[in-house]
């Protein structure tokens, strides 16, 4: 009632406010839907090659390979190092490299962009961060493999690398229906319409027949994402990050996984913009964010370090929308996640699963203050 009632003295139209972040959260994922998508099916048809290969590449290019898997937008790249791993075809210091250079479904919003921000600084900012991500992860991986620590790969949960547990359905029709056939179209859909005005917008294009249509059909995107998450989160089956071997389940991950992205990012961009541009003021934030950016780069460490991909998401989307962001704090919080790839070793072995965490911590904490710095 009191913020009605602050929000009335404003004169904030809350209604606009939402439509708004609704638009922007469904442009971010139109272009994030590109991505996931092709990165999904990449994944997909090298599934089977990566699978049959006896050992991938010598000892000492162990951290290598792994870094490199990490780099792969998504939490594909990690799940395929922990396969690796636990069949024992990569040292622990690639499987280190790979947790410690991963930006998970956080990679996504940085390669897509939105009418909020230029979307060339984006894609530097996914370069400079995979490259300091990378080189961190790599030495890393060759200190751990050097010391000679690693984990049992029997504790490492089976379900990762097992494609047909990947889906626990609990029996509900109507979820069922509504994830695997009507939602699912509808999101393949909704991407797809948007597809052309996403592509000619990187080179600063658009369909101006169909610009007022698309601003409703990117609503159109959030909405229903929020709607799918949801019912998929609650009513259908949780969501491990795995892969089965044919290409309408890679497709239905890689929908689950856009509705995720577009889900965080609105609730990012909400947040953000309701503190920003309402509580505080934008000049009051922008005098926040120049005097205080050491305080900015621990809040993203700290956010990144969560399981999961949300608190990568969250740093990625405010990296792009809030004016003076420090790519400091963009690079601590990427250093810090481990994505979902964490969530098998914490069900099996938390002890190991927090020794990786507060280590990622350490470094993204040290890295992003030095990069500050510089």
């Amino acid at each position: 009632l009191i913020l009605c009632l602050v929000l009335e003295v404003m004169d904030f139209d809350l209604f606009t406010f939402i439509l708004d972040n609704l638009e922007a959260a469904g442009v971010i994922g139109a272009y994030v839907s590109i991505s996931i998508i092709t990165v999904a099916l990449l994944i997909f048809s090298s599934r089977g090659k990566m699978a049959n290969k006896d050992q991938v590449g010598p000892k000492w290019a162990q951290p290598i390979i792994g870094g490199l898997f990490g780099v792969i937008p998504g939490c594909g790249g990690t799940i395929v190092a922990a396969s690796m791993y636990k069949n024992k075809k990569l040292s622990f210091g690639g499987l280190l490299a790979a947790f410690i250079t991963t930006l998970g479904e956080g990679s996504f919003v940085l390669l897509g962009a939105s009418a909020e921000a230029d979307v060339a600084s984006n894609l530097t900012a996914f370069a400079i961060v995979n490259a300091v991500s990378l080189s961190i992860g790599i030495i890393l991986g060759y200190v751990a493999d050097s010391i000679g620590y690693e984990i049992s790969p029997s504790k490492i949960k089976k379900n990762i690398t097992k494609e047909d547990e990947d889906y626990i359905y609990n029996g509900n029709p109507i979820a069922k229906n509504f994830i695997e056939k009507i939602g699912f179209y509808i999101i393949l859909a909704i991407s797809l319409f948007l597809f052309p005005g996403s592509i000619m917008a990187l080179w600063g294009g658009g369909i101006a027949a169909i610009e007022d249509i698309t601003v409703w059909v990117a609503i159109a995107l959030t909405v229903f994402s929020i709607i799918y998450y949801l019912v998929c989160k609650l009513f259908y089956y949780e969501h491990d990050c795995s892969y089965r071997e044919d290409l309408r389940s890679t497709l239905l991950h890689a929908v689950l996984d856009i509705t995720m992205v577009t889900v965080f990012v609105f609730v990012g961009l909400f947040i953000a913009n309701f503190i920003i541009d309402i509580i505080v003021g934008p000049e009051a934030f922008d005098a926040w964010m120049n005097s205080s950016a050491f305080a900015v780069v621990l809040i993203a460490a700290l956010i990144g370090f969560t399981p999961g991909c949300g608190g990568m998401i969250a740093v990625a989307a405010a990296y792009i929308t809030i004016p003076n962001f420090p790519i400091a704090a963009l690079i601590a919080a990427a250093i810090a996640t481990s994505g979902d790839g964490i969530f098998p070793l914490l069900a099996e072995n938390k002890k190991d699963a927090i020794i990786i965490s507060l280590a990622s911590l350490s470094i993204a904490l040290i890295v992003g203050l030095i990069t500050l710095v510089i």
